[in-house]
């Protein structure tokens, strides 16, 4: 990478910043998405890979190219998020017990699992249209995204952004489960 594109990131330019990010998002979201077997996982560790950059450019120093940078970073934060994984591996393995069949709820239990069912729908719902509606093919119909943006007639990059967008919106405004979840014992 040219050093006077660094350079201009560096003072806060807007365009070296596209610059960078169109020349290596796709790399970046392959090495994540190869790392984690996440699409999702993958496009937010994108995000936040070439967010940290933005927000951390004055105080960059390149030893080697962009690209090696950025894959270093893509490391860590894949470590980062295994590391915090376990946590969430906990209360994801509590959220599929409790669906077991086989489990005994008790009946109130069940109603607060309910209300939290739509609490989820709800918040989905407040999705704009759009997002809904590609959030729903993924998620719900499970669709890939080539099929959902040949659907829609729109770029793959476009369902990719809006998937990712809506899981940061739901993760935003449904954080307060996993604490209702511990609450009624679920963990």
């Amino acid at each position: 990478m040219d050093n006077s594109l660094l350079s201009s990131l560096q003072r806060g330019n807007h365009e070296a910043m596209a610059e960078i990010y169109q020349a290596y998002w796709e790399d970046v979201f392959d090495a994540a998405l190869k790392k984690t077997g996440d699409t999702a996982l993958a496009q937010d560790i994108t995000q936040e890979i070439f967010i940290s950059l933005w927000e951390n450019r004055t105080a960059i120093s390149l030893t080697g190219s962009m690209g090696a940078y950025l894959h270093g970073a893509v490391k860590y934060k894949v470590i980062n998020y295994f590391r915090s994984g376990s946590i969430k591996a906990q209360h994801q393995t509590a959220l599929s017990t409790l669906m077991d069949e086989q489990h005994t709820v008790a009946a109130d239990d069940k109603l607060i699992l309910k209300e939290l069912h739509l609490e989820v729908d709800a918040a989905i719902a407040r999705l704009p249209e759009k997002m809904q509606l590609v959030f729903s093919m993924s998620r719900k119909q499970e669709k890939s995204i080539k099929e959902i943006a040949t659907e829609l007639d729109v770029s793959v990059q476009t369902v990719k952004n809006q998937i990712s967008a809506a899981l940061k919106l739901l993760k935003k405004s449904l954080s307060y489960i996993l604490f209702i979840a511990a609450l009624i014992g679920l963990t």
